[in-house]
């Protein structure tokens, strides 16, 4: 800590009890409290009464969600425990909860580094011991001081000072420094706490001119020899700037008394004077000439506008035309109003001719329902006749016997036996038909499965065969140009860059690509490189946002969207970062900064920022590699590692890299691209191969589909002749069933059956006589309503013309009366001009009379003076400066004349009148001045 100033503590603070607790943070030593002797000899009452640190306790700290709290004796105290159990986090939190920076403890960088992973703040609470006769504001704080901090995630802290009973104190850093002045705890002094990297640098040193080191830092003699130093150095410089102030002082004096001394000397001083008034008085009638010729400017330009006829002449002109386009709208509505009106009696005619046809439709259709039930009646009732007829030829055949003496009962008998084994059969041939099908689907569902396979490895083939074209066209065109290796467009994009900034549209020339604009000291690591990199390689570097939408507009002419390189935002600098303390350190294996070589600054630095190539390693060997990120702790500052083939290292996990051949900063063109070529042909004879298997599997999967259809199509024919056999066997079972009707019986029922028909057949005539009678008043009435709805529609065409030219001429009357407006708003305009001028001449003439009045007693003043002052001076002088001031006065009198002349041919409208308002302003100077 260094020394604080502006502090002064009296005598009797001075002698207090001076005891520190200081902890030592090597945790494979004892890890204890180390506790300092006081520097003098107390009494045994004073001892151990202040600046004792009683307690701490941890909250989120480092990686401990919860230690403490950790109560302390008032002697020597020792903590004990295995690694990782929180004991030089007792340390750093006790650093850093008294007020001290991160960098004290050589723990962390920012006070976040503290925080726990996964959790937003972080809470110290120490307590201090405050008893005895030097205690700090006793009767404030009482017997302990609370001192809590809070770190918060983003590096903020926030510290409050509590009394025993809990109450809050304090919140300022000052009352902080105050507590640890009077107590005498110093942070940053090793005597007083002696940390990890202090105590090796002390234990290993073998040096006396480091130990000498190590004793002025520990008592602060080293602070004060700064101070020292630098105060004589202040002084001196302070004493010759004032040696210098005070030579420069006599000189200015010098000067002084000469210029005074000119001055006092002046004999023409008082015609000088003279002359001046006289000056004064000519100017003064010169403004009031000026202001007479704008008077009559004046009126001459209000004269000229009131016999300006201009607007009103238009406004009448408007107005007539106004008028006549209002009486064409007139007519054109009278002419809508009329056949508006024949329309609308019409639509009510036709409203009542489709409700008459909508009557008569219906009338016409239940009478054609009359009919056509009773035409299905007399079917019904022919069908049943035929049926019955045929009933009784049935009746009589079965009765008689056949030629060969059998019946036909016997016959339908061994028919339906016949038939049902035919049915058995053919159930059996369907069964086997339909597991032939299944067999057949599972087996072509198979094959469009291994074709599906097929074509998705083709597809995968495919792609990397374009790739690896593009790739390989790319590589031919970067032997002419390099650039190319990044994308085909962007030696296109670099020279619209430029042109866009020697046009000014862009505030610092962007940078980029990244890859095109660094270089490789080890050109063995362009993988490794590459695959640290990814992405950033066809970066580009912007100063500020007003340049990046500019760069985006350019890369669009180029680059389909979404699928342009990446733009980082950072403000350039001239310098490479000071990385002093954040760089990996290794005695053997250089960082990925130390092997990048680039044309800008702003290349590093955005590196530094965005992947932090500063804390990443390169190490050729996986094995090396290994054991120095897994095996043991990591170097300092090394967050990841890379090997020569571009596989990724962290202390807990290893990813093996994707890429075999760097493809930005890869040496041998001709190499890559007969890699390339090869690759290529491997991939079309995958290709030959993959179409060939796809064609066979394909001609498999029609052959097996033709199968398929003619067996489902066997299927079908089987199905339709069980289901022909299945009706037939029913059909001679019902037949069975039936009984004998008696003939006579079936003959008086069809004798009946046909009276009835006859009945039926006459009133279907009848039916269709009422039919045709609906139908004819049916035509009769649509005829009516048609010629009607023409009308109509003749009408409506007759109105769209009239209604566009209506439409027309209301426009054309809403810009008349818009411009009738405007001419009306003019005029008004031109007279209230009119009126302002008016009021603006006599605002100035009344000015006028008022200059001309002062002006008169300014002159009579002067003129009184100028006979005192020559009553004192020589006839000859007098005679000789009269003539003078005649001379003066005759000059001076040309220039209202002069004036007069230019100013009649300066025409000022209204509008200049407040520029006029100047030479008033500085008449009334002048007034004041004489």
């Amino acid at each position: 800590m260094s020394k604080r100033k502006g502090k002064v503590i009296s005598d009797a603070t001075a002698v207090k009890s001076r005891r520190v607790t200081p902890v030592g943070t090597e945790d494979t030593l004892d890890d204890s409290i180390h506790q300092g002797p006081s520097s003098k000899c107390f009494p045994h009452s004073a001892t151990g009464d202040i600046g004792i640190v009683e307690s701490i306790t941890l909250k989120n700290f480092m990686c401990h969600h919860l230690l403490g709290p950790f109560q302390f004796g008032p002697n020597v105290n020792f903590i004990v425990g295995n690694n990782g159990s929180g004991k030089s986090a007792i340390l750093t939190a006790l650093i850093v909860g008294l007020g001290g920076k991160a960098t004290f403890t050589n723990r962390g960088v920012s006070l976040k580094d503290f925080v726990k992973t996964g959790d937003n703040t972080a809470d110290i609470t120490i307590k201090l011991r405050n008893r005895g006769p030097d205690a700090y504001k006793r009767d404030v704080y009482g017997d302990s001081i609370s001192i809590e901090h809070r770190i918060s995630s983003d590096g903020s802290r926030t510290c409050k000072l509590k009394s025993k009973s809990g109450q809050l104190i304090s919140n300022k850093k000052e009352e902080l420094t105050t507590i640890l002045d009077h107590f005498n705890i110093q942070l940053d002094n090793p005597v007083s706490i002696l940390n990890q990297e202090m105590s090796k640098q002390f234990l290993h040193s073998k040096s006396e001119s480091d130990k000498y080191k190590f004793f002025m830092k520990a008592t602060l003699l080293e602070q004060m020899k700064r101070d020292y130093i630098h105060i004589k150095h202040t002084k001196t410089v302070t004493r010759q700037q004032v040696e210098r102030q005070e030579e420069c002082l006599k000189d200015l004096k010098q000067e002084f008394l000469q210029r005074k001394e000119r001055y006092e000397n002046l004999s023409s001083f008082s015609e000088m004077k003279v002359a001046l008034e006289n000056l004064k008085k000519a100017m003064a009638w010169c403004l009031v000439r000026e202001k007479e010729q704008f008077a009559q400017q004046l009126k001459e330009e209000i004269e000229r506008e009131e016999n300006h006829f201009k607007h009103r002449d238009n406004l009448q002109l408007c107005q007539t035309k106004v008028i006549q386009v209002e009486k064409k709208l007139q007519c054109i509505k009278s002419r809508m109003d009329r056949l508006r009106e024949e329309q609308e009696s019409l639509s009510q005619d036709s409203v009542k001719l489709k409700e008459q046809v909508k009557a008569i439709s219906k009338a016409h259709k239940d009478q054609e329902l009359v009919y056509y039930r009773a035409l299905n009646k007399l079917k019904q009732s022919e069908q049943e006749q035929n049926l019955l007829l045929e009933k009784m030829n049935k009746t009589k055949a079965s009765v008689s016997l056949n030629s060969d003496g059998e019946t036909d009962y016997a016959k339908r008998l061994k028919t339906l036996s016949s038939l049902k084994e035919q049915l058995t059969e053919l159930e059996n041939k369907c069964s086997q038909l339909n597991q032939d099908i299944k067999n057949k689907h599972q087996a072509l569902l198979k094959g469009k499965e291994e074709r599906d396979k097929l074509r998705l490895e083709e597809r995968d083939v495919q792609l990397s065969y374009e790739s690896k074209l593009k790739r390989k066209n790319q590589l031919l065109a970067s032997r002419s140009n390099k650039l190319k290796r990044f994308g085909d467009h962007v030696p296109n994009l670099l020279g619209s860059i430029t042109e866009a900034y020697a046009t000014g549209r862009f505030l610092k020339k962007p940078v980029g690509p990244i890859g095109a604009c660094i270089s490789l000291k080890d050109p063995t690591l362009a993988v490794a490189v590459e695959c640290c990199l990814r992405s950033f390689m066809k970066a580009f570097c912007c100063d500020n946002y007003k340049d990046e939408l500019v760069l985006q507009e350019l890369m669009s002419h180029y680059y389909p969207k979404g699928n342009r390189p990446q733009i980082i935002v950072s403000p350039f600098s001239e310098k490479v970062y000071n990385i002093h303390g954040r760089k990996a350190c290794h005695p053997e294996y250089p960082s990925l900064l130390d092997i990048i070589t680039a044309t800008s600054p702003v290349i590093i630095n955005c590196l530094i920022d965005m992947r932090g190539i500063e804390s990443v390693l390169i190490i050729k060997e996986k094995d090396k590699a290994r054991r120095v990120m897994q095996q043991g702790r990591p170097p300092k500052n090394c967050r990841e590692a890379f090997t020569v083939e571009g596989d990724q290292v962290y202390p807990n996990r290893y990813y093996t890299s994707e890429f075999s051949m760097a493809k930005y900063l890869g040496g041998d063109l001709e190499i890559e691209i007969s890699m390339l070529e090869s690759e290529m042909e491997n991939h079309q004879a995958q290709l030959s191969r993959f179409q060939l298997h796809v064609t066979s599997v394909t001609e498999d999967i029609v052959s097996m589909e033709s199968m398929l259809n003619s067996t489902i199509i066997t299927l079908k024919k089987t199905l339709a002749s069980v289901n022909e056999v299945k009706a037939t066997i029913a059909e001679l079972e019902t037949a069975d069933e039936e009984q004998t009707d008696d003939i006579s019986s079936l003959e008086e029922v069809a004798q009946e059956n046909q009276q009835k028909i006859e009945t039926e057949n006459q009133t279907v005539l009848e039916a269709k006589t009422e039919l045709d009678k609906h139908r004819k008043k049916a035509e009769d009435i649509d005829s009516k309503y048609s010629s009607v709805r023409e009308r109509i529609d003749q009408l409506s065409e007759e109105m769209e013309p009239l209604k566009d030219e209506q439409l027309k001429l209301e426009a054309e009357c809403a810009k008349h009366e818009r411009n009738l407006k405007i001419l009306e708003n003019k005029l008004k305009s031109h007279e209230d001009n009119i009126q302002a001028m008016k009021g603006e001449l006599a605002q100035r003439e009344e000015e006028l009379q008022m200059s001309h009045v002062m002006t008169g007693i300014c002159d009579q003043s002067h003129k009184d003076q100028s006979r005192t002052a020559a009553g004192d001076r020589q006839h000859q002088e007098h005679r000789h400066r009269n003539h003078s001031t005649e001379e003066e006065d005759q000059g001076v009198g040309e220039q209202p004349r002069r004036a007069g002349e230019g100013g009649q041919g300066v025409r000022r409208g209204p509008r200049s009148l407040q520029r006029e308002n100047q030479p008033s302003e500085r008449s009334a100077e002048v007034h004041r001045s004489t």
